[in-house]
């Protein structure tokens, strides 16, 4: 496009303008949220504080934002939008061939990696928080796909099955001593049944309907382990779980713990560096079936079912089982996850599955693009990785002061990486993906060519 038509494109004042617009707009947003701050004196009364330049900063920054966004964003998308489509070139189908076998790599060297480089001091806060921490919420991810990015089902209650899954696996070790083995799979089958128990008040439902029934779903299971403190201990939780074990060795500072046996000299290390590769193995697991299944009749109904319900039916596909499996299956992978965290954790309690956490792994879903296995993958870094980095800021207290906490603006954060990734891609990180079957050749189907543009 010529330099001048780009130059038409660009109205300082009216950037200005809108930047105003939304100076004010965020003024009043953040004055309750940020400007005052309620606390508690000596004597317990009410104390309200005001943090002005902080709320000022913000406001000062998310005008710039909206100014760079009128001067240069809005001029490229029209610009983007105005140009033909283009060739595809060779070297990113070659990146893709081999960049998942590269990452996948790095994912299984990553414990090591770590260990050599920073030791085993600073290396366990790495492996577990970014490493242990990352890849549950990549399984939940990738569980959660099945129902929302394969079935079209919007599921708000997806973490009443990751909680079904830890309290499964915390009761039945602490009542009958089975081990972590036989209790993982049982953990999925119990989960997968309460995913059928859902799923048959709800065949009739779509859209907002289903994720209303859904979060209300979540929000009984929820409330049923608070109240039902016999069995739960209510909100203070079971604590005391087994931990899982290497072939019968435990990773304690035992005679015959797993350092002593190797004889290594013991470090918690071990034992973080062991639950890493659980995790990565079940995640890889999940996303393997999901891979499978997608190929399989079932997958190719589910995708049929999220197209369109009514043609779904018209071609013969019996939609009560179609929409059972997904939620079965589904539940089955967070009960798997669930059973995990109880274990790496020793301690459960109402207060880790509220519906944040159903929101935070639909946020991974619709972020990294419904449907797409790398997509989830993304997201999860950026999301789960992006709170843990936030808690390594301490070099903004100096500058908004020493109350300052960066984790307590996460989900504002968030809230505009989404809004963010609606106006730059709609349809979510990875906007295409590959046809589940395909004639003579496969070819990657873009997103404009999906009804509902889901890719």
């Amino acid at each position: 496009m010529p330099g001048g038509a780009h130059t038409e494109c660009v109205d300082p004042a009216g950037a200005l303008r809108d930047a105003g617009r939304i100076a004010l707009i965020a003024f009043g947003l953040f004055l309750p949220l940020i400007g005052f701050l309620t606390g508690v004196d000596g004597s317990n009364q009410l104390v309200l504080t005001t943090r002005w330049p902080l709320l000022f900063a913000l406001v000062a920054v998310v005008a710039a934002g909206r100014f760079f966004y009128c001067v240069t964003i809005t001029p490229w998308l029209a610009r983007r939008a105005s140009r033909p489509a283009r060739v595809v070139p060779a070297w990113r189908h070659t990146f893709v061939k081999w960049s998942i076998p590269a990452t996948i790599g790095f994912v299984i060297a990553y414990p090591l990696i770590i260990f050599f480089t920073l030791g085993t001091n600073g290396g366990q806060k790495w492996i577990d928080s970014f490493g242990v921490q990352i890849l549950i919420y990549v399984m939940l991810g990738w569980g959660l796909n099945i129902v929302v990015g394969l079935a079209g089902l919007l599921d708000l209650g997806y973490v009443a099955f990751y909680a079904v899954g830890a309290y499964s696996y915390a009761l039945l070790a602490k009542t009958f001593g089975f081990s972590f083995w036989i209790l993982l799979p049982l953990a999925g089958v119990l989960s997968s049944f309460w995913g059928i128990l859902l799923g048959f008040p709800v065949l009739r439902l779509r859209g907002d309907y289903l994720a209303i029934v859904t979060l209300a779903f979540g929000e009984i299971i929820r409330l049923i382990l608070i109240n039902w403190v016999a069995l739960t201990n209510g909100y203070a939780g079971i604590i005391g779980i087994p931990r899982p074990t290497l072939f019968g060795i435990p990773f304690t500072a035992n005679d015959d713990g797993f350092a002593a046996v190797f004889g290594l000299p013991y470090s918690p290390l071990y034992r973080v560096i062991f639950l890493y590769y659980l995790i990565l193995a079940l995640a890889l697991l999940t996303c393997f079936v999901t891979v499978r299944l997608r190929r399989l009749p079932i997958g190719r109904a589910w995708e049929a079912l999220r197209e369109d319900e009514i043609a779904c039916r018209a071609l013969g596909i019996n939609t009560t089982n179609t929409k059972l499996t997904a939620f079965a299956i589904g539940a089955m992978f967070a009960g798997l996850a669930g059973s995990f965290f109880a274990a790496r954790a020793a301690f459960i309690s109402p207060e880790s599955f509220t519906f944040i956490e159903s929101a935070t792994i639909l946020s991974i879903v619709v972020l990294g693009g419904m449907g797409s296995q790398i997509g989830v993958v993304i997201a999860a870094i950026v999301m789960i990785g992006g709170t843990e980095i936030l808690r390594e800021l301490d070099f903004l207290k100096a500058i908004f002061g020493q109350t300052f906490d960066p984790t307590q603006y996460r989900m504002l954060l968030f809230g505009f990486a989404l809004v963010v990734i609606m106006i730059w891609r709609p349809r979510g990180l990875i906007a295409t993906r590959e046809p589940s079957v395909f004639l003579k050749e496969r070819k990657t189907i873009s997103a404009e060519m999906v009804k509902e543009g889901r890719g």
